[in-house]
């Protein structure tokens, strides 16, 4: 199986990578600095340097691949539009390509609350964090209205720590075992996991460990 990464580059991409390669994927990694970073010698590795918002370079990535991972990131502001513009052009570039499988990154605002509306729209919401959360749900949009198989995964605070293989998931709601955590290791692990079982197909995730 070969396997498209955006956000390559990133806190969850490094692991995701890496986890990939161990379990025999071929990986086509994406990024704009890809080729400035350090990676062991992988016959199954192929980097790709491109712009996210490059139609053609994009489009290059994707092209013979079965399943696209995408980890965008960017300023938590909202004068990045990375994570909305970008999940924009990978869908087009994947409808195009026929490519119909991918799970994504969002973030926890995303999902649900008990009274099934966005928690970014709840009151206890921190400001903060509104302008990346309206960033995340406009790549939930783009992906729900999309014909593809998507799966968007909503973690709470990353951690830049390795795979413990112990997390909870829920579908479009947070887990009810949270402490609002999640290691980059354990969230790619779940992806890769999920581009494969297909347990929350047309739907978001909540996960925490």
């Amino acid at each position: 199986m070969t396997i498209t990464i955006f956000g390559a580059t990133g806190m969850v991409g490094k692991y995701l990578v890496q986890q990939a390669l161990l379990q025999d994927f071929t990986v086509r990694a994406f990024g704009r600095n890809i080729l400035t970073k350090q990676y062991d010698h992988n016959e199954k590795l192929h980097l790709f340097s491109g712009a996210l918002f490059d139609e053609t370079q994009v489009r290059e990535a994707i092209r013979g691949t079965d399943v696209v991972l995408s980890a965008l990131g960017g300023a938590f502001d909202g004068t990045d539009k990375t994570r909305s513009l970008g999940m924009k052009n990978i869908v087009l570039q994947m409808e195009k390509e026929n490519v119909k499988r991918i799970v994504a990154i969002g973030g926890m605002g995303t999902l649900d609350s008990e009274d099934d509306e966005p928690i970014m729209n709840t009151a206890g919401y921190p400001k903060q964090f509104f302008a990346v959360g309206k960033e995340h749900y406009k790549a939930y949009e783009f992906l729900k209205a999309s014909n593809l198989d998507w799966t968007f995964v909503c973690p709470p605070d990353i951690l830049d720590a390795p795979a413990t293989g112990s997390f909870h998931t829920a579908a479009n709601h947070p887990p009810k075992e949270n402490t609002f955590k999640i290691n980059a290791g354990d969230l790619a692990l779940f992806m890769l996991s999920e581009m494969k079982e297909n347990h929350y197909l047309q739907q978001r995730v909540g996960i925490s460990n």
